[in-house]
């Protein structure tokens, strides 16, 4: 049995949907997500069933459909639809924030260059927070091909052919020793089983959370758990609850923009960092988002 729900929405004429195709261009062996000119084919798991994501870009709108390998509860066409929003970052205040900034010195002139920049989000915030854990330490190509890895052992495939990007009850049912061999460190694996087993056993409410956005109890709740830190929190933030206002002083690829965009011959600190974007709350995570962007998408 196949469910299919569908839905189009209208995109501002400064949308940029070639950042939302880079973001999930990542992995060129394009297992659980498939990339064209102006479409998106995401595998996903819905409710327990899995499932494909397609978004296709027409010029002032995006039309997108999700087929279910089963049924889908009443619940689902709202839910779909906020998703899917939450994905394109239409929620998100860009044009208040490139009013607010145009005319700075420094960040003025890239959002010029680079406006209506959204953040693309993933489909879930356990999504988010399984890819900030994956990436600690390592760059992102080994970062791409570790996430493949866990998309492979977690091994769930929709009928059309993608593999999809476990939940919480998926990695939950993987053993430590099958993610030491896929190659995720003794602490990485740890991290990634106490926050599969938190959100099944409900101490880690991240749908509620999406709806509520209590950041400080996100924040204490996640780095109580060994492996999990301020870095990985922020981008989790930004990445699954779209929250703007994150400072992620802490990433070397924010650092490497802000050293560019101020012309600076010495390296960014992070102490340098965090002042420099203390300016710009409630969207610091924005700034940072576009100081990836001056380089190049796959920095993020």
């Amino acid at each position: 049995m196949t469910t299919k729900l569908s839905c189009a929405m209208a995109l501002g004429a400064t949308f940029r949907p070639q950042d939302i195709l880079a973001f999930h261009r990542r992995d060129p062996q394009a297992i659980a997500e498939r990339v064209d000119a102006a479409a998106l084919h995401k595998g996903l798991v819905w409710g327990d069933a899995a499932a494909c994501l397609s978004i296709e870009f027409h010029r002032g709108r995006a039309q997108a459909c999700l087929s279910v390998d089963g049924a889908v509860a009443e619940a689902g066409q709202p839910a779909f639809e906020a998703m899917v929003r939450r994905m394109l970052g239409l929620e998100q205040e860009v044009e208040a924030f490139e009013q607010r900034h145009r005319r700075h010195p420094q960040l003025g002139p890239l959002l010029a260059r680079q406006a209506g920049l959204r953040v693309p989000l993933t489909a879930t915030p356990f999504e988010a927070l399984t890819w900030a854990i994956t990436g600690q330490q390592i760059s992102v190509g080994a970062a791409v091909a570790l996430r493949r890895k866990l998309v492979m052992a977690a091994n769930v495939r929709h009928s059309g052919g993608l593999l999809c990007y476990p939940q919480a009850p998926q990695v939950a049912g993987l053993s430590e020793a099958t993610l030491r061999r896929a190659g995720f460190s003794a602490t990485k694996a740890g991290a990634l089983l106490a926050l599969a087993r938190g959100v099944m056993e409900g101490r880690l409410p991240l749908d509620d959370w999406m709806r509520t956005l209590p950041v400080e109890e996100i924040r204490t709740q996640l780095e109580a758990l060994r492996g999990i830190g301020p870095w990985t929190v922020n981008y989790a933030l930004l990445r699954g609850f779209g929250w703007l206002d994150g400072s992620l002083h802490g990433d070397a690829a924010v650092r490497r923009g802000l050293q560019a965009l101020l012309g600076q011959p010495e390296q960014v600190s992070e102490a340098q960092a965090r002042a420099w974007l203390a300016e710009f709350s409630p969207w610091r995570a924005l700034v940072g988002a576009h100081l990836w962007a001056m380089q190049a998408s796959d920095v993020y």
